[in-house]
């Protein structure tokens, strides 16, 4: 994910914090590859993807790293508890380095469990020497989101090759009952969600989120990089996390009353999360 945005005058304001971004919900990591078809009782080792959040490092001053992840991370300290992180590097001046293993201890403090680091070429010489694997990074374009179902790589499904050949975006994906803690819904093109949408639960979109009941988990948007994408809510309530592209807020910044549990749309202007009513002309 990246920074926590500020709102533009009038609205409210959260800090920028420069020496660093965390990025991406759904940033994927491949692992491992198929096994040969001998096969053994004792285990399989398959292809896969898992989620993980991307700290993109913009300075090599670790100690201005450490006071920026403090400050960030005070009011939420378990927010991210668990989750992986991998360490983007590659923001950093060409002839600077980092210790990855204190940045990586320092995130292990913070709850998160880092994986990987993100390098570019002429960095890995001294990135491989932590305790971390260098990771390949692949554009969030080019990667595949989660798969509900088993579908072989080479045969696409007779819908994504009408939608590709027509060059028509993937139909809305429509939520009728509520969504629970610990329920996740994935859309690759627009959501629309006509049910509540509970602490714990997610809702993530390449597209749009449209949202007719009261929002209280996270909702993410534009989660390909698609900074067009908006999230339009009928009760905005302290909803856990709002994303778009990337950019988010958490439930911990309170919202100002005016827009507490009233219809609200979220949107990015010039890379800056907007929360703003929304405003319904008279028929």
């Amino acid at each position: 994910m990246r920074p926590l945005a500020d709102l533009y005058p009038a609205l409210v304001q959260w800090p920028h914090i420069p020496a660093f971004r965390i990025f991406g919900f759904i940033a994927h990591l491949s692992f491992g590859s198929r096994m040969p078809d001998s096969k053994t009782s004792c285990f399989e080792l398959r292809h896969g993807v898992v989620d993980a959040l991307v700290l993109i490092v913009k300075m090599a001053n670790v100690e201005a790293l450490s006071q920026a992840l403090k400050r960030r991370f005070e009011a939420t300290p378990t927010f991210f508890a668990n989750d992986s992180i991998m360490i983007d590097v590659r923001r950093l001046e060409t002839d600077a380095q980092l210790p990855i293993d204190a940045i990586a201890a320092l995130l292990r403090q913070m709850h998160m469990c880092p994986i990987g680091v993100i390098a570019t070429d002429a960095q890995r010489s001294w990135a491989g020497q932590s305790r971390l694997p260098l990771v390949e990074w692949h554009d969030l374009n080019s990667v595949k989101p989660p798969r509900e179902q088993t579908q072989s790589d080479t045969q696409p499904s007779k819908e994504a090759r009408l939608h590709s050949a027509s060059g028509l975006r993937p139909p809305a994906q429509m939520i009728d009952k509520p969504l629970r803690s610990g329920q996740r819904i994935y859309a690759r093109g627009d959501l629309i969600v006509l049910a509540p949408v509970s602490y714990g639960a997610e809702i993530i979109s390449e597209g749009h989120i449209h949202l007719y009941a009261p929002l209280r988990g996270r909702a993410l948007a534009g989660v390909r990089g698609n900074q067009a994408a908006r999230i339009f809510c009928a009760s905005l309530e302290a909803a856990e996390l709002i994303s778009i592209a990337g950019f988010y807020r958490t439930g911990e910044t309170e919202l100002p009353a005016h827009l507490l549990g009233q219809p609200a749309q979220v949107r990015l202007f010039e890379e800056k999360l907007v929360i703003e009513a929304l405003k319904f002309g008279a028929l």
